[in-house]
């Protein structure tokens, strides 16, 4: 028998709105229910566990009648109280728990290890529905007093692609914007137990479970997981077990008994991917994801892990080893927006924010394509469009509309970018959904003719390539795989690349000469494709060095977006991927340049990348995020590392001399490329 209070106890009194009669009423029918008297009871519970836990704050009276409910509930046939149980682990793991009273401590305490066996024993008997499998594996766990439980409020909805960890050093939260595992293998190193880890000595009713944890209960490939969630169930899950290793039992006891048996369905792969790590956006620590998700009651340890992104102390470090060679040196800072300005966490500014303004309200809306007019002696100008279908062409230096909003497409405009040519004229191309292609005077905002091409699956790239008969010449590219080199004055096609009609996501010239410029694009399947438009078979075998497969196979790192890069003395291409890693390679060798940018929590997605060298100095690089709200500004130089974070959802990015070009999903945006310096000049 369970120590409980009778129900005429004076603290019986001390629950909040919660009537003793609801209890009593609860019990009877849950003694009915035990002898196949109906299922009425759970009508009564789902109203009174309203009471009991409030807005995730648990009622200081319930402690007093959950040991009379665990009691009549344990009574009830395995697999009728499902959802009850689930309730009890969400009340245990509430974030605002009041202490339990002394004297209702051991009854408390019984209470909790009745409802442990019996939980266990529901879950083993029930056909567990899938939909609440790991939620009732959760509860197990948090009635058995492991911290892990509290995961049941964090844990991701499939229907959502996102998971929010709380940083358990700085309290910062990080979003995992795709949270998502590879179908076809485990992704994740296998969690180990520290040794030596103690078994729990009062014994446990965790026995029937290990022997539930068959090796074909998750598919090929699982084993060694399914090893580390036998052990910790062997042990009874003591209370210093990792984690992410109790995640590996709450994964393997949903595989055997909310999916069909033999494979590992997306909600086990789900609950394996939270055996990871991420790395804390705000200060760089690398952390198990279960302690983001639960904290630990003794709190927990930052995890070493050298294959993902560099620490503040390993910039430090590399900045001190750039210093020693004629660099500088500057750790790795966080930057926020408040209002219109950039700040530092210190208050510390990077910078004014400059929004682009619009003649008429909404003719611009979001911004997905941007380029930035140069020319000599006369204003920098960034052009936009997108989904509206016009092009608006602004002032870089107080974001001034200098034209009426341009009408010039049928569909949205999904690619931009300036065309310099030999007579010192600079033009404006566009490219829409509908495949047109539209070439622009942007000194007197008209079109210098007829949009041309609606080519099928739309102009989604696009960039200027300088070949050495002195033509300017204008290269696009379609997700069908048509690359077309064209004259911008004519219109005319005088040239086609891609032979293999790879999908191309993105494209963009690399000068290797004042007169003379490759072409790099990057395909669907995460390949690179580099073309020499001067030779007269650019498609051939040797017209141009690609880049080095063994360091791409060696990087796993499966190419997204490119960009041209201009350090002094070369010019370099930049490759992103979808996790947020950034590399640089020498076009002349095919060869990768330096360490290249890591991937960090929260910034993986379809990548977004631009590159500038402000006051003629350092190269400075972007990297951010299509709908996130972060960005990185790297120094490939010193690898020093800047992450400002936006109140905006970027679209895309460009670079004009000393300003960044942000576009969101409602305009225009612009901020000081590097952080101010107190000579004046901006460094990262």
């Amino acid at each position: 028998m369970i120590p409980k209070l009778p129900l005429d106890h004076p603290r019986w009194r001390g629950l909040d709105g919660v009537k003793v009669e609801e209890v009593r009423v609860l019990l009877e029918q849950l003694a009915a229910a035990a002898t196949g008297g109906g299922d009425a009871w759970r009508r009564t519970w789902a109203d009174l566990s309203a009471g009991l836990m409030n807005d995730g704050a648990v009622a200081d009276g319930a402690y007093a009648a959950l040991p009379h409910l665990v009691e009549a509930a344990a009574a009830l046939p395995p697999g009728q109280t499902v959802d009850f149980w689930v309730d009890l682990g969400f009340m245990v793991t509430a974030d605002y728990r009041p202490p339990v009273p002394a004297d209702l401590e051991a009854g408390f305490r019984a209470a909790m290890l009745l409802a442990e066996w019996t939980a266990i024993r529901s879950f083993l008997a029930a056909c567990t529905p899938e939909r609440v499998s790991a939620q009732l594996a959760l509860a197990c766990v948090a009635l058995a007093g492991h911290h892990i439980g509290g995961a049941l409020w964090q844990l991701p909805d499939r229907r959502e692609s996102g998971l929010l960890l709380s940083c358990p050093a700085c309290e910062s939260d990080t979003e995992i914007t795709d949270f998502s595992v590879d179908p076809a293998r485990p992704p994740l190193e296998t969690p180990l137990l520290p040794a030596p880890t103690r078994v729990r000595q009062e014994g446990h009713p965790w026995g029937e479970v290990v022997a539930a944890l068959r090796e074909d209960a998750m598919g090929e490939g699982w084993e060694p997981f399914l090893r580390v969630a036998r052990d910790v169930a062997s042990r009874g899950v003591p209370a210093e077990t990792p984690g992410q290793a109790v995640l590996c039992l709450v994964a393997g006891m949903a595989a055997v008994r909310g999916i069909p048996q033999g494979t590992a369905g997306e909600p086990v792969r789900r609950l394996m991917s939270l055996t990871g790590h991420f790395r804390c956006w705000d200060c760089e620590r690398t952390w198990t994801i279960a302690d983001g998700l639960a904290e630990p009651p003794d709190g927990a340890l930052s995890q070493p892990r050298p294959d993902l992104a560099r620490t503040d102390s390993d910039l430090v470090a590399a900045g001190a080893e750039s210093a020693a060679a004629g660099g500088t040196s500057r750790a790795a800072t966080r930057f926020r927006q408040e209002g219109n300005q950039v700040v530092a966490v210190d208050g510390t500014p990077w910078g004014r924010i400059t929004v682009f303004t619009d003649s008429a309200h909404g003719s611009s809306g979001g911004v997905d394509a941007l380029a930035v007019v140069s020319r000599p002696g006369r204003p920098t100008l960034v052009a936009g469009g997108g989904d509206k279908g016009v092009v608006c062409l602004w002032d870089v230096t107080d974001g001034r509309l200098v034209h009426d909003p341009l009408p010039g497409h049928r569909d949205a405009v999904r690619s931009m970018t300036s065309l310099p040519l030999p007579d010192g004229r600079v033009l404006l191309a566009s490219g829409d959904d509908s495949g047109t292609i539209a070439v622009w005077n942007p000194l007197i905002g008209q079109l210098v003719r007829e949009p041309a091409g609606d080519w099928p699956g739309g102009v989604t790239a696009m960039c200027a390539a300088v070949v050495p008969s002195g033509r300017t010449l204008l290269v696009t590219a379609t997700p069908r795989g048509a690359v077309r080199m064209w004259d911008p004055d004519s219109g005319e096609c005088v040239g086609r690349l891609n032979p293999y009609g790879s999908s191309i996501r993105s494209v963009t010239a690399v000068p290797i000469s004042a007169d003379h410029a490759l072409i790099a694009a990057s395909d669907t399947a995460g390949r690179v494709h580099v073309w020499d438009p001067a030779v007269e078979d650019p498609w051939g075998s040797v017209a141009a060095v690609q880049l080095s497969a063994h360091a791409l196979a060696a990087a796993d790192h499966r190419v997204a977006v490119v960009g041209a890069v201009t350090t002094p003395g070369r010019s370099l291409l930049a490759t992103a991927d979808d996790l947020g890693v950034v590399m640089l390679w020498d076009p002349a060798t095919g060869a990768p340049v330096g360490d290249g940018l890591p991937s960090s929590t929260g910034t993986a997605g379809p990548p977004l990348i631009a590159a500038d060298r402000p006051h003629g100095g350092r190269t400075v690089l972007v990297a951010g995020t299509r709908h996130g709200q972060r960005l990185r500004v790297w120094d490939p130089e010193s690898g020093a590392v800047q992450h400002i974070a936006l109140d905006v959802s970027l679209t895309c990015l460009a670079t004009a001399g000393t300003h960044l070009i942000v576009g969101h999903d409602h305009g225009v945006l612009s901020l000081p490329l590097t952080r101010p310096d107190g000579a004046g000049e901006g460094k990262p």
